[in-house]
């Protein structure tokens, strides 16, 4: 078992709040890691449909099995339970009681916000990040192909083919259980089409067109993608230095080897002259600094900056009290050109330093205060930017 970054935080949130909820894709390894942690507790897969039975027809008498607590995995099968939950945590005097899992982000949230709300940690779960994959013999066209979840890493799997499973278990199963869609083919394509957009500005009245949809049905689209780990909408700085910004989102999948295998690539060959490489590469680097943030069960403070001029970084991380500039380049050997984006905010700023996160192996401090670092060294001990 791939030792997770996410396990010490979720000790720590099941000594803080009577229940902990791990939130997160299909596959992401939260059922490996709540075992792992939580040995000594019972373990229930709301999957199973006699079990899933139970618990709807007698959610007391259900819960009463579980004096000591459990492992509650796919809670959001069965809404109708917390609300039982609620009158359990608030009579126990132990923490950690209950650890719930799920990968549907919206229907575990909205039923936690209802019944659970201030007695759960929460926590997302996205599948490895470049440190615990710690791969330094793999080129980035070897690891975008294959992606990152932990399925890959444990057997010998061709990704083109996991892949091509997961999206199809995923359109038939979890998709309905969030919108009766009536044309999954439509769905599909509308799905790839999103993975011909990694890195752009999303212009939904562009991609309502193309899929054949109004506009309307594109915005809940996205958001079932959303909520089910499969894309994100980055945002734009909301600091607004002039009036002249770009105040659309970009967007970006969860993971690369999901998107690539909806562009239909089907070796990592393919990347190194794929269109796509730049964007997909920006992707993985992006995702990671998420992935690093919601490890330790902080929020997305994440965002890019664009004016219509065609000035821009590809994110800025919001410490609050300051912001980080960040360009990501793929290239291997580092030009004057990277810095261009860096050394622009800084003045408008009024500010210094940033980093050039490249596809290269060597790490630089340059005298203008910026940092150049690989890809596969941020985030790692004594490198951890966010």
């Amino acid at each position: 078992m791939i030792q997770r970054e996410a396990e010490k935080e979720i000790r720590l949130l099941a000594t803080q709040f009577k229940a902990v909820a791990i939130v997160g894709p299909r596959q992401s390894g939260k059922t490996t890691l709540v075992r792992h942690i939580f040995k000594d507790k019972a373990y229930v897969n709301f999957e199973n449909p006699d079990v899933r039975l139970y618990a709807l027809e007698d959610p007391r008498g259900f819960l009463a099995n579980y004096p000591n607590g459990a492992v509650l995995d796919e809670a959001q099968r069965v809404p109708e339970l917390f609300s039982y939950l609620q009158q359990i945590l608030d009579e126990s005097a132990v923490n950690g009681i209950f650890i719930i899992t799920g990968s549907n982000n919206f229907l575990l949230q909205e039923n936690i916000s209802q019944s659970l709300a201030g007695r759960v940690g929460y926590l997302n779960l996205l599948p490895l990040t470049l440190n615990e994959i710690n791969d330094k013999k793999s080129s980035s066209s070897e690891i975008i192909f294959r992606g990152f979840y932990p399925a890959l890493f444990n057997n010998p799997i061709d990704p083109s083919i996991w892949y091509a499973n997961y999206i199809r278990t995923y359109v038939e199963r979890d998709v309905r259980l969030i919108k009766n869609i009536t044309s999954l083919v439509t769905f599909e394509r509308f799905i790839m089409l999103c993975a011909g957009r990694i890195g752009q500005l999303l212009n939904m009245n562009s991609l309502a067109v193309e899929v054949g949809v109004d506009t309307k049905t594109i915005g809940a689209w996205i958001g079932i993608l959303e909520t089910s780990f499969v894309l994100f909408r980055l945002q734009p700085h909301h600091k607004n230095f002039n009036k002249r910004i770009v105040k659309m989102p970009k967007l970006y999948f969860y993971d690369t080897g999901l998107a690539v295998a909806l562009l239909g690539v089907q070796n990592s060959n393919q990347i190194d002259l794929h269109p796509f490489r730049g964007a997909l590469f920006e992707n993985m680097v992006i995702v990671d600094f998420l992935k690093t943030r919601f490890n330790k069960a902080k929020t997305n403070n994440l965002y890019f900056w664009r004016d219509n001029t065609g000035n821009e970084i590809d994110l800025l991380i919001d410490n609050g009290l300051e912001i980080i500039p960040v360009e990501i380049k793929s290239g291997q050997t580092v030009t004057n050109e990277y810095f261009k984006g860096v050394l622009y905010w800084n003045k408008l700023a009024k500010t210094e330093g940033g980093y050039i996160i490249y596809g290269g192996d060597t790490i630089q401090k340059r005298s203008n205060g910026i940092s150049v670092m690989p890809y596969n060294s941020i985030n790692t001990p004594g490198n951890d930017i966010v």
